[in-house]
């Protein structure tokens, strides 16, 4: 290897780095360290209010799996990911597909859209007015409709599906926005191919349209089924977990365990199975988004 080929390549690897290791420093520092640090406290007895704490070995771990509430915030979790991840994927795709075929999407998407880069707190006090039970425009709304009103965010009943109601309407723009990105780089000329063949809208929407989206419509959901493990801001300003902790999920009994009970150690462990739980659903639609592109 000549001299100048070598100095090229020591110098395209310096640029490289040079590119590359601040971006590493920031992963290390704000997501490697976090985790690796929240797996350790999830050993030990550290009470957050004092430096001193024992190592407790797996004695966290088993005191959550011996905790009803655990199991109850477990439960909420995925009721609260099924609540919102479906109905956002369809909701969202029926949307781009309005809105794709109207072809104006520019200007709609925008509208549709602004939810999303709204503060989860302004959103949620906004439905906070909405879902008040006595003079709330929901409820006005079902009066005027001639349907009983309901209690929404009052109700162990009705809290959770209510929270759930707020996520999907906040994530619904954003969603519509992938599909339609999505819509917009799909081949016309297969479409028009099946329209002169003589099919249908419906049937170019199964066997055309849903099959060059499936790829789009498997990382939105991991998008999506991420965003509603660890939804914390709607559930601490609408319902702070209640009533009677029907709203209660596994981040937000790390909430409560770590800076209302300062049990820090099981606070991160609780945290710690969430991990895990994102970690398994993620590593399971991949392998989805793999067996499809391999069909």
């Amino acid at each position: 290897m000549s001299a100048p080929h070598l100095h090229q390549q020591w110098k395209s690897r310096f640029v490289f780095m040079a590119f590359v290791t601040p971006a590493l420093l920031f992963l290390m520092l704000f997501w490697l360290f976090p985790i690796a640090a929240s797996i350790g406290i999830s050993f030990t007895d550290w009470d957050y209010m004092t430096a001193g704490f024992h190592v407790t070995g797996l004695a966290n771990y088993q005191g959550l799996l011996k905790d009803k509430a655990f199991w109850e915030a477990l439960t909420h979790t995925l009721l609260f990911a099924a609540e919102t991840v479906v109905p956002v994927l369809v909701l969202g795709l029926i949307l781009a597909l309005l809105v794709w075929s109207a072809g104006k999407y520019t200007m709609y998407s925008l509208i549709l859209f602004s939810p999303w880069i709204t503060p989860a707190v302004a959103v949620s006090i906004v439905w906070t007015w909405i879902f008040e039970p006595d003079a709330g425009l929901a409820n006005q709304v079902l009066h005027m409709l001639g349907l009983p009103g309901s209690a929404w965010l009052h109700s162990s009943d009705t809290a959770l599906i209510s929270v759930a109601l707020v996520t999907v309407w906040k994530n619904l723009g954003y969603v519509m926005l992938l599909f339609t990105g999505a819509l917009s780089r799909m081949p016309a000329e297969l479409a028009e191919a099946a329209s002169v063949d003589g099919a249908g809208y419906m049937q170019r929407l199964f066997y055309i349209t849903l099959p060059l989206l499936r790829p789009v419509i498997l990382l939105t959901g991991i998008i999506m089924t991420a965003d509603s493990l660890r939804a914390y801001d709607q559930i601490q300003i609408l319902t702070q977990g209640g009533p009677a902790g029907s709203t209660r999920t596994l981040l937000y009994l790390y909430y409560q365990l770590g800076f209302e009970q300062f049990d820090m150690g099981s606070a991160a462990a609780a945290v710690v199975i969430l991990m895990a739980i994102g970690l398994g659903l993620s590593l399971f639609q991949i392998q989805m988004k793999k067996k499809e592109a391999y069909s």
